[in-house]
């Protein structure tokens, strides 16, 4: 991470306490499903003061919701956890800013009545009531409509005739939201608006024709509003969204010592954001985030020749289009097994620490003598449903034949390999059957943290060169600040702004696929699929709760 805060240089901290009293920063704040987090930077694009928030989601009702007023009692939090940071290193308080961008999880639902009253709560992602939307409008478009995507929530509302629907009067991400709150402005960046609606690549805004189609569905024609009266107003990144207004500085910082004024970058999703901090928004570049879930996306050359329900299609923030292939498994089930690892080895008297004990066992998985197939053994990660998979419920499930290799490193190369496996599906249908093209994909996310282990994995599982960059660990946030400062660069295209300003001396490690471990995935990944009956065999066998 490029952290000045630590530098022991007193005319280093001393420059960047000038570059914050005089407002040369910029600042990004990102809302994660399970954290807030604030960043802010210099113009160097160092990490000069940082802040967060822990939050969680609930369940009401049956539904996955954030009460609103939590957003704000995090966006301050996390807001104030930086201002302390900057007072502790430099001594200054953040009275004004140059630049600052919102960003959050993407999709879901915030309606609003015409009184700015929100209608129903927040509807996140997460949310899979919205099956028959997705089904009906997939077909009706010839265009992927996730479930988790913002007209597919709507949508649903007008099919259940939920009463608050004729009152629709805007709709927005939560992103969004923070964003119109601050400033007036209902707009969205088009990179978080690819997961409300369709966008088309030409325009870089809603895709006219299905707008249209969308309005003269008759459920849809029977209300009183119309398409483009309650979507936002798409922005590209660089496009000026506003100023943080007099409202907008108070309700973000409570103590009012923060000024009003500051430049608004268009409001962006998670995966812009993502793709920012990986440099991944050139096309034919990608990147793969891995965490509790995992997405691989690549900027695609043209638009896909058919529907394909595996893929999402979303921008850049730039209004690139990109072919996302989204897991929702990836870590839960891995981070369970190597729990009970550390659990044997505190039962037999050894004291190790979770990076050192993470280390260990990946290293396994690629110590010479591992058969690269991870013979026989078989791992369905599934800790939930699994889209890609075709299942509704998910069953952690280990399998091995009686001849199989059952070492230590055989089974964590198939630990690794079945948390890749799922989002390789999408990924097999771009380049196999659509023939994206890749000339790089970036890793970032903690799986990395281990020296090549997984990198070397995902580089055999996607037959591709896989990157780990040393900014892959600053995260959305840092993403978002980025963007902030490209308002006084946007002259410049994204791609090339990002290449010869941000990243241009960056460090990163490069692993290119060895032929015989793409081989062993390739053996692994058909058996994981042939073996899919034996997950859904433990569905109806395994009771989800006991």
């Amino acid at each position: 991470m490029h952290t000045a805060a630590g530098s022991s240089a007193a005319t280093d901290i001393a420059a960047i306490a000038e570059r914050i009293r005089s407002g040369g920063t910029s600042l990004g704040i990102e809302l994660g499903s399970t954290r807030i987090k604030a960043v802010l930077i210099d113009d160097h694009y160092r990490v000069i003061a940082s802040g967060e928030h822990q939050w969680e989601n609930h369940l009401e009702n049956g539904l996955w919701t954030y009460p609103l007023e939590e957003v704000w009692q995090g966006v301050q939090a996390a807001y104030a956890a930086l201002a302390h940071d900057v007072k502790t290193a430099y001594g200054e308080d953040i009275v004004r800013v140059g630049a600052m961008g919102f960003s959050a999880m993407m999709h879901g639902y915030l309606a609003f009545d015409s009184d700015g009253e929100l209608l129903v709560p927040f509807r996140t992602w997460r949310n899979t009531n919205t099956r028959q939307a997705h089904e009906k409008l997939s077909e009706l478009f010839q265009y992927n409509i996730p479930e988790r995507w913002s007209v597919a929530h709507l949508y649903q509302c007008i099919l259940d005739h939920e009463p608050h629907v004729p009152r629709v009067a805007y709709i927005t991400t939560l992103a969004g939201y923070v964003h119109w709150q601050l400033t007036g402005r209902k707009v969205i960046g088009v990179g978080d608006a690819s997961g409300m609606f369709p966008i088309d690549p030409e325009t870089r805004t809603w895709d006219a024709e299905l707008s249209r189609t969308f309005d003269e569905i008759p459920e849809v024609a029977a209300q009183p509003w119309s398409f483009h009266d309650v979507f936002p107003t798409t922005l590209v990144a660089g496009q000026d969204a506003g100023m943080l207004t007099v409202k907008g500085a108070r309700l973000l910082d409570p103590t009012g010592t923060l000024k009003p004024g500051v430049r608004m970058a268009p409001p962006e999703g998670d995966a812009g954001t993502g793709m920012v901090a990986t440099n991944s928004v050139r096309v034919r570049t990608g990147n793969v985030s891995a965490g509790t879930s995992i997405f691989a996306m690549v900027v695609l050359e043209h638009k896909l020749k058919a529907l394909h329900p595996e893929v999402d299609l979303v921008t850049t923030p730039a209004g690139d289009l990109a072919g996302m292939s989204h897991a929702n498994n990836f870590t839960s089930d891995l981070n369970a097994w190597v729990g009970l690892f550390g659990q044997f080895a505190q039962a037999a008297g050894f004291e190790i620490d979770a990076g050192s004990l993470y280390g260990a066992l990946f290293r396994a998985a690629i110590a010479e003598g591992v058969p690269p197939d991870a013979k026989g053994l078989l791992n369905f990660p599934f800790y939930s449903g699994e889209f890609l998979a075709g299942l509704d419920e998910g069953r952690p499930l280990f399998a091995r034949s009686p001849e199989a290799a059952l070492t230590l490193g055989a089974f964590m190369r198939s630990q690794l390999f079945s948390a890749f496996a799922p989002v390789r599906i999408g990924m097999d249908v771009m380049t196999k059957q659509e023939h994206v093209q890749i000339d790089s994909l970036v890793g970032h996310g903690g799986i990395f943290a281990t020296p090549k282990v997984a990198q070397s994995i995902l580089a055999a599982a996607f037959n591709t060169p896989i990157k780990v960059m040393a900014t892959a660990s600053e995260g959305g946030a840092w993403g978002m600040a980025v963007l902030a400062d490209y308002l006084w660069h946007a002259e410049e295209p994204l791609a090339d702004y990002l290449d010869d300003r941000v990243f241009s001396d960056v460090q990163f490690t490069t692993e290119q696929p060895i032929p015989a471990d793409v081989e062993g995935f390739e053996q692994f990944f058909e058996r994981f699929v042939a073996g899919l009956p034996i997950e859904r065999a433990a569905i109806e066998a395994i009771p989800l709760s006991q």
